[in-house]
């Protein structure tokens, strides 16, 4: 790390980078070689927490923390049984020593003046604990982007900065752990619920819960990390199937959010058939491969369905479960 700033925290470092990794190895030691070239950080311990990875990730890690022990910023590592993100963060959180955690993904390079930022943030505030920092994700400079990707990441579908301005207070369902820092003691009282088998909804649930307390969530589009995890239309498919199936388990706990779950959109529309469903493919396809032809409803419509049948088998599973 470059020349750190003064900031640091009440008993020990500032901020406490947590970064789960599962099976992503040369791409973490991307993110941890990004952290250590971070310029004008306040006082920093990184923690990665390996989520049960059956490829190199221990031993390089273990090599990598015995090499680097009297460098900046210290690295600690762990591992567990696979449990999910929320339960790998939780781990972090517990382990944690900093002011504030900055959670960012295995896949989400940090530019040089990401933690900076998220420390003018905070700085500003007083400190706040209240406040949360989200930064912004993007695609990496120099990959090909396909207009499929900008809409999801624009837009709503995997994160939604089109939607946002710099600066603005943002509603809780921004909440995204690919890059946000938030008071540590808040997140060891009011921690991830384990319950969410995949990364979907673990984060925005919690979010949920910190609102109700008064969790203010501000934008700095400064605060940067660089997405290397491409997307097409049919990966993308798949996971909004999972996400629906998290979005079960999200309305059976809070159910007052049927709405905003879309659970009431599968009792008003009929999805589409396969003949539609496969006919929606072939123009999101064509949009992938040629923006000239790209259509956000397109593309919105197809990820939408694979969404409401994810909510639709998850919330049957719930209702034979119960």
């Amino acid at each position: 790390m470059e020349k750190q700033s003064t900031i640091r925290g009440p008993m020990g470092p500032y901020f406490s980078v947590v970064v789960p990794t599962y099976n992503r190895l040369d791409m973490l030691l991307r993110v941890l070689d990004a952290l250590d070239a971070q310029s004008g950080a306040p006082e920093t311990e990184v923690i990665v927490i390996d989520d049960g990875s059956s490829d190199d990730t221990r031993a390089a890690l273990e090599r990598r923390t015995q090499e680097r022990r009297q460098a900046l910023p210290p690295l600690m590592f762990r591992s567990q049984p696979n449990g999910g993100p929320g339960r790998a963060r939780n781990h972090g959180v517990s382990l944690a020593q900093g002011k504030f955690v900055v959670f960012i993904g295995d896949d989400t390079v940090p530019e040089p003046q990401f933690l900076a930022e998220h420390a003018r943030v905070h700085v500003q505030s007083n400190d706040d604990s209240m406040l949360a920092c989200l930064g912004f994700t993007g695609w990496p400079p120099g990959e090909r982007v396909t207009a499929f990707m900008d809409y999801i990441n624009d837009y709503g579908l995997q994160f939604g900065y089109k939607l946002i301005e710099d600066g603005a207070i943002v509603p809780f369902n921004f909440f995204y752990t690919s890059n946000i820092s938030i008071d540590r003691a808040l997140l060891a009282a009011h921690p991830f619920d384990t319950i969410f088998p995949a990364a979907a909804w673990e984060d925005i649930e919690l979010a949920y819960r910190l609102d109700a307390l008064g969790l203010k969530i501000r934008y700095d589009a400064r605060a940067v990390t660089r997405h290397y995890h491409p997307m097409t239309v049919d990966s993308f498919a798949r996971r909004q199937y999972t996400v629906g199936k998290s979005g079960a388990i999200f309305y059976g706990k809070h159910p007052e959010l049927a709405h905003f779950l879309g659970v009431h959109e599968l009792e008003t529309r009929t999805l589409a058939d396969e003949t539609q469903l496969l006919r929606l493919r072939r123009k999101a396809r064509r949009g992938e491969r040629f923006r000239l032809f790209a259509k956000n409803e397109v593309f919105e419509t197809l990820m939408r369905e694979h969404y409401l049948r994810g909510l639709r088998d998850g919330l049957e599973e719930l209702r034979i479960e119960n």
